[in-house]
């Protein structure tokens, strides 16, 4: 008895442990490999397929999106069976969402739907230089300074972050890093009150500026109002919108994507390639050709997935070539592609392979390639910063 007794008590444990490991391994593939978004055409269904083993069901949110197994049966809620296709439809565009349920009872994941129209753009490869103005002087740090008496001090320690962008001095917007210091210094012995945006927060925060000399103060602070860089040009559509990058626009010192109000697109040329090594990436170098006559538009949003902004004519007037269907998330696939830059002073499309697709990831990186065109191997050692 003794014997079956602690039998039936290693089952139990071996029971619950199955079941808690095939719960949890059920969430973390829910959450990590199911998308978090997808993209529809209005009054076209797509089709996927979740690949989920067992009893979860998808619902719609809103009755301008429709689920079905076929085209011609539609519902607000469908039973997801193994690796069965399903189709997705909208006639309306907009952003919309479904809502993945275990057993119909339990949230799981909600799915973000953005159903837009059809959308062609022409793929470009050339490269352009980046200007930003960033919105609010960027605090890249804080430092110790030696004041008139001889003491080291750092005053805005602990009260000024990296990270942080300055909106006002005192109530007074500074035009720029060198009017600020101005405002720094106008000031003289009286505290400060600079209003800030930390992340998605405002606030105001005193700092009592320190005495470097005679009628010279300072706040101990390192800052930045603009940024710079090389990239490629992605894609110019027929409303005027050009993508580039395919990354935001990142500053050196904090690592974060630059919130910008405003900034330009200018020609560029490519004069060096530094190739990419096993474990270190390579780079293009090149110049930015900051005169009037080389503007190429102006730049209104910069973004973890790249920047974007309006053309000018005389971007337009460089722009040539058959505009190609946007594809979706979803329609991407691991197999065979082509890449298409500039990397020795003439646009071409290279051999590429697409190795992995992470359709779940939000950001920029939601896929790997591996370059296997001889002609780019032999330039640049594959995919290199600024392609």
């Amino acid at each position: 008895m003794e014997i079956k007794k602690r039998y039936r008590q290693w089952l139990l444990r071996v029971l619950a442990f199955t079941l808690i490991f095939t719960f949890g391994y059920t969430w973390y593939y829910v959450k990590k490999v199911i998308p978090n978004e997808i993209h529809l055409t209005k009054e076209q269904e797509s089709d996927f397929s979740f690949h989920i083993p067992f009893g979860f069901s998808l619902s719609s949110e809103s009755e301008e999106v429709t689920l079905g197994y076929t085209s011609n049966i539609r519902s607000d809620q469908i039973d997801i069976v193994f690796d069965d296709p399903f189709g997705i439809y909208s006639e309306a565009e907009g952003h919309y969402q479904l809502s993945l349920k275990l057993f119909g009872l339990f949230d799981m994941k909600n799915i973000d739907v953005n159903v837009a129209g059809e959308r062609s753009v022409i793929p470009c490869g050339i490269p352009v230089g980046v200007y930003l103005e960033t919105d609010g002087i960027m605090v890249v740090g804080t430092s110790k300074i030696e004041t008139q008496s001889g003491d080291t001090v750092e005053p805005s320690y602990g009260i000024l972050k990296s990270g942080d962008y300055i909106l006002k001095v005192n109530g007074e917007r500074p035009s720029g890093k060198e009017q600020l210091a101005g405002m720094i210094r106008a000031q003289g012995a009286e505290p400060l009150v600079f209003t800030i945006r930390r992340g998605s927060e405002e606030m105001d925060v005193r700092v009592e500026a320190a005495c470097t000399g005679p009628g010279d103060y300072k706040a101990g602070i390192w800052v930045r109002d603009d940024t710079h860089g090389i990239g490629t040009l992605t894609f110019v559509d027929s409303n005027g919108t050009f993508g580039a990058l395919g990354h935001g626009i990142s500053d050196t010192d904090t690592g974060r994507v630059v919130e910008s109000c405003q900034g330009k697109l200018y020609e560029a040329n490519i004069f060096s390639i530094t190739k990419g090594t096993l474990g270190e990436p390579g780079s293009l170098s090149g110049s930015i050709l900051y005169q009037d006559s080389k503007l190429l538009g102006n730049i209104s949003k910069n973004t973890g997935r790249g920047v974007y902004g309006t053309e000018n004519t005389h971007l337009a007037q460089r722009i040539a070539g058959p505009a190609l269907p946007v594809a979706y998330s979803q329609e991407v696939h691991e197999g065979d592609a082509l890449v298409r830059c500039c990397v020795d002073g003439k646009v071409e499309d290279y051999e590429i392979r697409i190795l992995k697709v992470n359709s779940s990831n939000k950001e920029s990186k939601s896929m790997v390639l591996e370059v296997t065109d001889e002609r780019l191997l032999e330039l640049t050692g594959g995919i290199v910063q600024g392609m």
